[in-house]
């Protein structure tokens, strides 16, 4: 299979950047357990002699408690945490799927955690505890449940990657590519994704029929260099969302694609900037394509910001009150979210800039 050349990253913007090219690295758990509830599922059993199958250290526990990971700080804790991958059985309440308006009609879960560290997470007082990687053993009935919900007449659309980033452990436990072919087989069910990983090669050859779209999540050079670690380089998701779209017949993968801008920030600059992102997207698609964006500023809440500054205690990431609005649920939780003027100016800017390059494309939401 010939593959199309990577989009050229000499774009002659106003702002002089190097571009970093780097692809994400490979991410591989210092420790592998499996709760007791995992090895009782088939998957799980499968999961576990593939893993031996690679030589890789395997813990079996006694029950379905994942201990060993705190430390005497939070900071050791995380670290730690990060370098765990748990593959245990989902709970009951993860059968029962919530709507998350506005990406999809019902999100479901094919693991917690993620490898990345960005430190703008949005897990940060999402998940329980430490943020350990766990991934499901019991995936088959996940996708039979998803069945379920779906609507008697039209499509129904599914959101894999609310917490958890499926295409950076996808090399561990398969499941991304065992849930797009679900999804390839359902009439009427619409699976997506989000990522900031590029190792798609993998995925290209999936029979997804067009029931997945493949998105991945972007953001300037200067926030993904300062704020996303361990994930692909711009340059790198460039080349993998360029593949996930082209058609078969020019070396992709033939997916629907989207892009999802977040967390927009309004750095020094920001126009120059995010101009810049917005004509390196152009370059890379140069070819027809079925293309949707999702537009998402930055937010925080109090709760997830003392997370994330015990996680990340020397970040640049500014999470001030100040220049902030509040605005509450209808639970009565608080985030802090950009100002109304400046929200306005930067939607118009999104809006119009999107429009002219991507005539085609749509916008799917602005928050």
């Amino acid at each position: 299979m010939t593959t199309s050349p990577a989009p050229k990253p000499d774009l002659g913007n106003s702002v002089k950047v190097k571009f970093d090219t780097r692809s994400a690295r490979v991410w591989q758990p210092k420790r592998i357990v499996f709760t007791k509830s995992a090895m009782e599922e088939v998957y799980g059993q499968q999961l576990y002699e593939r893993y031996l199958e690679q030589g890789l250290e395997v813990e079996l526990l006694k029950n379905n408690r994942v201990t060993g990971v705190r430390q005497e700080d939070l900071r050791k804790t995380y670290a730690t945490a990060k370098r765990t991958l748990a593959i245990v059985t989902a709970p009951p309440s993860a059968f029962k799927l919530q709507p998350i308006p506005p990406s999809a009609d019902f999100q479901f879960h094919l693991a917690t955690g993620c490898p990345a560290h960005c430190q703008y997470c949005y897990l940060a007082g999402s998940l329980s505890g430490p943020p350990i990687i766990r991934a499901y053993a019991n995936l088959p009935a996940i996708l039979d449940n998803t069945v379920h919900f779906e609507k008697p007449h039209g499509t129904t659309s599914f959101e894999a990657s609310c917490y958890t980033d499926p295409l950076g452990i996808e090399h561990l436990t398969g499941s991304l590519t065992r849930t797009i072919e679900h999804f390839g087989s359902r009439e009427n069910a619409r699976l997506r994704f989000v990522t900031k990983y590029d190792q798609v090669d993998g995925l290209l050859h999936l029979e997804h029929n067009g029931h997945t779209r493949a998105r991945i999540s972007m953001n300037t050079e200067s926030v993904s260099r300062r704020l996303e670690g361990g994930t692909a380089s711009v340059h790198a998701r460039l080349v993998a969302l360029r593949k996930l779209g082209l058609p078969r017949h020019a070396g992709g993968g033939g997916y629907p694609i989207g892009i999802v801008l977040a967390p927009i920030m309004p750095i020094p600059d920001w126009r120059e900037h995010y101009t810049q992102l917005l004509d390196r997207m152009e370059h890379a698609l140069d070819f027809e394509y079925d293309l949707t964006f999702e537009l998402i500023t930055h937010r925080f809440t109090p709760g997830s910001r003392d997370v994330l500054l015990q996680w990340y205690p020397n970040t640049s990431l500014e999470m001030s009150e100040q220049g902030r609005v509040v605005k509450r649920n209808k639970f009565g939780g608080t985030k802090y979210v950009l100002p109304r003027e400046m929200m306005e100016e930067m939607k118009t800017f999104f809006h119009d800039e999107i429009a002219r390059r991507f005539p085609s494309a749509q916008v799917l939401y602005w928050t």
